[in-house]
């Protein structure tokens, strides 16, 4: 018999580490984001570290901006942005307040609340789609820029919650390079930190980075 997935938040402790332990820990985690309608839950099957001033593919390498504050800390918080002009993506704030690392929520899979899931993805064709990509994954929790800054580890009410859910294990994980990362933060040599469930149908396919097309 399997045992059901612990409810108990992760504590600010688990995030105020480093990210490359923090990352492939999350695995297997479930993430809940309480809505009007009800809570919609997810269990972590996919997750990429960034490591601010040390990786050129994070959003903190050249400094602090109004853009990515959340990033500097404290631990335990939630750091959302806004890209390609459409899309939302979530990252958990970790590490020593000021050191600005985080870790990208890229898949999951939808255990809680999947009608409501459904109402916000339409275009999924089936329930392993729903929260299969960064983007995918903010619309079906119905996730924005006003989420901004959540604390995930708070007590009491809160929209976004991290909870202790069921550890993947060790050899159940794999790393590699990041999806969509250009030049050196790209390269799976230097910065294998994609982190994923082997064989998990709800995590995404790897897509090199491809240079955005101007239109003449």
């Amino acid at each position: 018999m399997i045992a059901p997935p612990d409810r108990t938040p992760l504590p600010r402790e688990f995030f105020d580490r480093p990210v490359l332990d923090v990352a492939p820990d999350l695995l297997g985690r479930v993430f809940v984001r309480t809505t009007p309608d009800g809570p919609i839950a997810l269990r972590l099957t996919e997750v990429e570290a960034y490591d601010g001033p040390n990786d050129p593919g994070s959003h903190a390498y050249r400094g602090r901006t109004a853009r990515n504050a959340v990033m500097f800390g404290p631990p335990g918080h939630v750091y959302v942005y806004f890209t390609y002009g459409m899309w939302h993506c979530m990252n958990l704030v970790c590490g020593p307040e000021g050191r600005a690392s985080a870790v990208l929520l890229r898949a999951g899979e939808i255990v809680e609340g999947v009608e409501l899931a459904r109402k916000r993805r339409l275009s999924a064709r089936n329930d392993k789609e729903l929260a299969k990509g960064p983007a995918r994954l903010a619309t079906a929790l119905e996730v924005d820029r006003s989420l901004d800054g959540t604390d995930a580890c708070a007590l009491g009410e809160t929209p976004l919650r991290m909870l202790t859910g069921m550890p993947v294990p060790a050899d159940q994980v794999r790393s590699g390079p990041r999806t969509g990362v250009a030049g050196e933060g790209g390269n799976g040599d230097i910065h294998p930190w994609r982190y994923w469930v082997a064989n998990d149908p709800t995590v995404s396919r790897y897509r090199a980075h491809a240079p955005r097309r101007r239109s003449s």
